[in-house]
Protein backbone atom coordinates (compact mmCIF):
# COMPACT_ATOMS: atom_id res chain seq x y z
CA UNK A 1 0.00 0.00 0.00
CA UNK A 2 0.91 3.49 -0.77
CA UNK A 3 0.78 6.76 1.44
CA UNK A 4 -0.50 9.97 0.79
CA UNK A 5 -1.44 13.32 2.57
CA UNK A 6 -4.52 14.61 1.72
CA UNK A 7 -4.84 18.30 3.08
CA UNK A 8 -8.01 19.55 2.40
CA UNK A 9 -9.49 22.68 2.99
CA UNK A 10 -13.39 23.26 4.29
CA UNK A 11 -16.09 25.06 1.63
CA UNK A 12 -18.42 27.27 2.83
CA UNK A 13 -21.16 24.58 1.62
CA UNK A 14 -18.53 22.56 3.96
CA UNK A 15 -18.97 24.27 7.01
CA UNK A 16 -22.21 24.24 7.18
CA UNK A 17 -22.49 20.13 7.17
CA UNK A 18 -20.13 20.19 9.67
CA UNK A 19 -21.60 22.72 11.77
CA UNK A 20 -24.77 20.73 11.54
CA UNK A 21 -23.34 17.33 11.33
CA UNK A 22 -19.85 17.04 12.93
CA UNK A 23 -20.11 13.25 12.82
CA UNK A 24 -20.34 13.59 8.87
CA UNK A 25 -16.61 13.40 8.82
CA UNK A 26 -16.18 9.41 10.32
CA UNK A 27 -19.16 8.83 7.13
CA UNK A 28 -16.65 10.12 4.77
CA UNK A 29 -14.09 8.10 6.24
CA UNK A 30 -16.23 4.75 5.51
CA UNK A 31 -16.67 6.43 2.17
CA UNK A 32 -12.94 6.40 1.81
CA UNK A 33 -12.79 2.55 2.34
CA UNK A 34 -15.51 1.19 0.34
CA UNK A 35 -13.55 3.69 -2.79
CA UNK A 36 -10.27 1.56 -1.84
CA UNK A 37 -7.91 3.40 0.74
CA UNK A 38 -7.77 3.23 4.16
CA UNK A 39 -7.45 6.28 6.69
CA UNK A 40 -4.74 6.04 8.59
CA UNK A 41 -4.73 9.07 10.98
CA UNK A 42 -7.11 12.53 10.53
CA UNK A 43 -6.53 16.01 11.86
CA UNK A 44 -8.28 19.26 12.20
CA UNK A 45 -5.65 21.73 12.11
CA UNK A 46 -6.05 25.49 12.04
CA UNK A 47 -4.10 27.19 9.78
CA UNK A 48 -3.76 27.22 5.84
CA UNK A 49 -6.00 24.01 5.71
CA UNK A 50 -8.36 22.54 7.90
CA UNK A 51 -7.90 19.01 7.75
CA UNK A 52 -4.65 16.93 7.48
CA UNK A 53 -5.43 12.95 6.49
CA UNK A 54 -2.83 10.35 5.96
CA UNK A 55 -4.34 7.63 3.68
CA UNK A 56 -3.18 4.29 2.33
CA UNK A 57 -4.22 3.17 -1.32
CA UNK A 58 -3.25 0.82 -3.77
CA UNK A 59 -2.13 2.96 -6.25
CA UNK A 60 -2.25 6.16 -7.62
CA UNK A 61 -5.40 5.71 -9.48
CA UNK A 62 -7.16 5.28 -5.78
CA UNK A 63 -6.65 7.92 -4.54
CA UNK A 64 -7.12 10.02 -7.89
CA UNK A 65 -10.71 8.30 -7.23
CA UNK A 66 -10.97 9.31 -3.60
CA UNK A 67 -9.55 13.12 -4.59
CA UNK A 68 -11.96 13.56 -7.36
CA UNK A 69 -15.13 11.64 -5.65
CA UNK A 70 -14.48 14.07 -2.34
CA UNK A 71 -14.06 17.40 -4.56
CA UNK A 72 -16.79 16.77 -6.78
CA UNK A 73 -19.07 17.22 -3.96
CA UNK A 74 -18.11 21.16 -3.66
CA UNK A 75 -17.82 20.85 0.25
CA UNK A 76 -14.03 20.51 0.39
CA UNK A 77 -10.88 21.27 -2.02
CA UNK A 78 -8.44 18.73 -1.77
CA UNK A 79 -4.22 18.77 -2.30
CA UNK A 80 -3.24 15.49 -2.34
CA UNK A 81 0.91 14.32 -1.59
CA UNK A 82 2.50 11.11 -2.32
CA UNK A 83 4.79 10.25 0.76
CA UNK A 84 7.50 7.79 0.96
CA UNK A 85 8.49 6.70 3.83
CA UNK A 86 11.83 8.41 5.01
CA UNK A 87 14.10 4.95 4.70
CA UNK A 88 12.59 4.16 1.00
CA UNK A 89 13.78 8.14 0.23
CA UNK A 90 17.08 7.15 1.90
CA UNK A 91 17.75 4.04 -0.28
CA UNK A 92 16.55 5.59 -3.57
CA UNK A 93 19.05 8.88 -3.42
CA UNK A 94 21.65 6.59 -2.45
CA UNK A 95 21.24 4.41 -5.37
CA UNK A 96 24.53 4.91 -7.93
CA UNK A 97 22.65 5.50 -11.77
CA UNK A 98 24.76 3.66 -14.47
Amino acid sequence: MATYVLLTKVTAAGVKTLQSNPRRIKKVNEEIEAMGARVVAQYATLGRYDFVNIVEAKDNETIARVSVGLGARGTVQIETLSAIPIETFIRTIGKKTK
